[in-house]
């Protein structure tokens, strides 16, 4: 019953963030803000599960404070980007196509489009920081410090990825060029590792409690295909596709995901 009580409290929390945050969306006609909400949220969570669960421990700090320190960097870091560039494209025509196509209103779409299917996603991948937090087994253990440093990879390698991104896209003689240096090198996308990275760390730490964090087993696998498979990697590759001719052969010699060292061609 506790297990639900506390489930059932972020979900109601979550809830009223989301409905308030699309009668925002409605209001300026954007729904794209989101994005740096899906990290936000889960910090919310994190928190709120950490003082809902009893006294502190070392899994339960461990989990709360690595989802902060990912999720404040990231979410701060799409609102700046979204502030900086205005309204993602991928929105900006989702939001057209039910318009025109389907005659919906804007409020319609951008609830039933956006954040009534970010909602539920964003609470299911957030399933290891909540039940991770719900037994107490005493210091961290071979997991769990495994799921501490894998983690720390995961927010080393979208933190410097997405440093080295904006830095190669603000000198203007990189336009239409591809950035293949850095982390970039061995990994097409540094910052989709790194958020799988992070999130399976995270699991690690709360399958060490328990059945009850193992259970959040679906969390990271639902990430990694929406990364991998969904809203990530496909959605950026074919884009750059057609933007960048050079991409192709980037693709030829660099892991796709996982780091690797470059291939020959």
């Amino acid at each position: 019953m506790e297990i639900i009580k506390l489930l059932a409290t972020n979900a109601a929390i979550s809830t009223l963030l989301f409905l308030g945050l699309w009668r925002i969306s409605v209001m300026i006609r954007d729904p794209s803000f989101i994005d740096g909400w899906w990290p936000l949220g889960m910090v919310v969570m994190a928190i709120t599960t950490f003082f809902l669960s009893g006294p502190a421990d070392p899994h339960r700090i461990a989990l709360t404070l690595l989802c902060t320190i990912w999720g404040v960097r990231l979410g701060l870091y799409l609102l700046w980007r979204w502030r900086q560039h205005g309204a993602d494209r991928r929105y900006t025509n989702m939001m057209h196509h039910a318009q025109t196509v389907r005659g919906w209103s804007f409020a319609k779409a951008s609830l039933l489009l956006v954040f009534a299917l970010q909602m539920p996603l964003q609470f299911v991948v957030c399933l290891p920081v909540q039940l991770g937090q719900v037994t107490t087994i005493g210091p961290l253990g071979l997991l769990g410090w495994s799921g501490v440093v894998l983690a720390a990879i995961g927010i080393f390698f979208e933190t410097v990825g997405d440093a080295q991104l904006v830095r190669f896209k603000a000198n203007p003689a990189n336009q239409g060029k591809v950035l293949d240096t850095g982390l970039w090198r061995y990994t097409r996308h540094p910052n989709y590792f790194g958020d799988a990275a992070t999130w399976w760390g995270l699991y690690l730490i709360a399958a060490e409690t328990g059945w009850i964090g193992a259970a959040s087993i679906p969390a990271p696998i639902l990430l990694t295909i929406l990364l991998t498979k969904w809203s990530g990697v496909p959605t950026t590759e074919g884009t750059l596709r057609k933007r960048k001719p050079d991409y192709e052969s980037y693709i030829a010699r660099t892991s796709g995901f996982i780091p690797l060292p470059p291939r020959r061609t």
